[in-house]
């Protein structure tokens, strides 16, 4: 974890959360774990303000806690997390792609407030699309928790550790820490006997007959006590997040896809989708390789508009195996024979590709020339750079020795005396790719957390006429619901004159611009990220 990293993390908790989240959690990331009133005492804060940060941070799954070997609780961030926040449009967009508008609030949601129950996710998704739906439309009540079973069958959606029983909670001390626990099989089940489209029909009947009985609620409320009448959940105490790494492994495919696509042809493409398709669950993100996968298997995933022949998928899976790039591997022969995808050599493919264009549009033609050169010969000479790049002897020179100044070329000393003497030592000039997509992910935190310093500039800068734009709309909207004449409405909008309106104009355009230039950086880091992960875990 790096400076740069830290400091791109407290800009988005500052963003999200405020300024005491910002700095309880900044705390955590840099001295690691520790306990509540040691935290307090360093940010000079009050015990409940960071009491509730630590809450909020643990509800958006963003702070652990556990049990120190002394008896003392202490808490801990985790700084991934929060620096995948940049990434939620990305999950949001898979989730609407999948499964449609109802996917794609359920994710917003769980999104939105980290941790949640399956009934209050159904119940707050079914009400913004009955909302958006056209009069005399009906929202099917199946649909939502359809698709939220769908989230959670392709485990997209996980449940979280629970405390244990009621029973064994009472023998344990009032002040004990609670021991959260889950099983392996049960983390993507729902669990039996919750009819979520019986409970939600019964809470609308419900919220109709109570709005019209007044007395008789106020004397429930009154009546009832802390431990005797509330109603339950059907559902309580099983709590779900969104499970990152399902993500992050649907769009790892997808950039596998798309790398296919474009060094064979589309029919590829297809071909490795299925098998990602159908390896996607019982394949573990942090993985080296899918399981091998047979070859009528695959014939028969095959989507059937493909139309692919016999003869005309065993030309492609030998084209696909012969690669120099080696991202499918054939390593059986019997029925048709074997595949597997090597998502190692996958990422370090996709991740070699975007280190180049990166060097081309940063150095120029002839400089990725000399970059590529030595990505496929590993070590050259000086004079054998400019041989193999067919680049004049001077020109080469100063480009080899300024991609050498930027970290991206490297020397290895070959000396052939013990005294290293410059005249008998060679001088082999090569790439690192490992070191060159670290060093590349630093100045992509560092461009990251300069477009967000420059968004909050031109924030700043406009903040005068934005809040006076908001002010002029909410006058609108509310003399609109109240009938007013157009004449009206249009004397409050001429409040904002031609050159105002020109600037607010100027100001959505370079926000549009910052926003998207965001997204593409943080694709960027998922890439690069990607790959150094699966370096670490070799």
């Amino acid at each position: 974890m790096s400076a740069i990293e830290v400091q791109v993390a407290s800009r988005i908790l500052k963003e999200h959360y405020g300024d005491i989240v910002d700095k309880v959690c900044t705390q955590l990331i840099k001295y690691g774990s520790t306990p509540l009133r040691p935290l307090a005492q360093e940010l000079s804060l009050k015990v409940d303000q960071v009491k509730k940060a630590l809450c909020v941070l643990i509800q958006h799954n963003i702070v652990t806690f556990k049990l120190h070997k002394r008896g003392f609780v202490e808490y801990s961030a985790k700084v991934d997390h929060v620096l995948m926040i940049p990434r939620y449009p990305h999950y949001i967009y898979c989730a609407k792609t999948l499964y449609g508008d109802a996917g794609e609030l359920i994710v917003e949601e769980f999104l939105q407030h980290g941790q949640m129950l399956m009934s209050a996710v159904v119940d707050k998704v079914s009400q913004r699309l009955s909302e958006a739906m056209e009069a005399g439309q009906k929202l099917d009540p199946r649909i939502v928790p359809g698709k939220f079973e769908d989230l959670v069958n392709t485990h997209f959606l996980q449940r979280l550790p629970a405390p244990p029983k009621q029973q064994e909670q009472e023998k344990a001390p009032s002040n004990a820490v609670p021991k959260l626990e889950l099983s392996e099989k049960d983390m993507y089940r729902i669990p039996q006997g919750v009819d979520l489209v019986e409970s939600n029909r019964r809470k609308r009947k419900r919220s109709v007959t109570d709005s019209g009985d007044a007395d008789r609620t106020s004397k429930k409320v009154r009546g009832s006590s802390s431990t005797g009448n509330e109603e339950v959940a059907s559902d309580a105490g099983v709590v779900w997040k969104i499970n990152f790494d399902r993500f992050h492994q649907h769009l790892r495919d997808l950039e596998i896809v798309a790398a296919v696509c474009r060094r064979v042809d589309w029919h590829a493409g297809e071909i490795v989708r299925t098998m990602l398709r159908v390896s996607e669950l019982t394949t573990d993100f942090n993985a080296s390789e899918t399981i091998p996968i047979g070859f009528h298997d695959i014939m028969r995933a095959l989507p059937p508009d493909l139309k692919m022949t016999r003869n005309a998928a065993e030309q492609y899976f030998k084209l696909l195996s012969d690669d120099q790039t080696r991202i499918l591997q054939k390593i059986g022969e019997s029925g048709g024979g074997t595949y597997k995808i090597d998502l190692q050599k996958a990422s370090q493919a996709i991740c070699t590709a975007t280190v180049e264009s990166i060097v081309q549009e940063r150095f120029g033609s002839k400089s990725f020339r000399i970059f590529k050169t030595l990505l496929i010969k590993k070590h050259l000479e000086q004079k054998q750079v400019e041989e193999f790049a067919l680049i004049p002897a001077k020109e080469a020179k100063e480009l080899l020795y300024k991609l050498f100044a930027e970290h991206i070329v490297t020397v290895q000393e070959i000396p052939r005396t013990p005294d290293h003497a410059p005249s008998r030592t060679f001088y082999l000039f090569t790439v690192n790719i490992s070191q060159v997509s670290r060093m590349m992910l630093e100045r992509c935190y560092k461009t990251l957390a300069n477009l967000m310093s420059r968004r909050d500039y031109e924030t700043k800068e406009n903040r005068r006429l934005i809040e006076k734009a908001q002010r002029v709309e909410a006058i609108t909207k509310s003399l609109q619901s109240h009938g007013a004449d157009p004449t009206q409405t249009a004397e409050i909008e001429d409040m904002i004159t031609a050159p105002e309106k020109l600037q607010l104009e100027q100001y959505k355009r370079k926000m549009a611009k910052l926003e998207q230039s965001e997204l593409q950086v943080d694709g960027t880091i998922f890439i690069l990220s990607n790959y150094i992960q699966q370096e670490g875990n070799r």
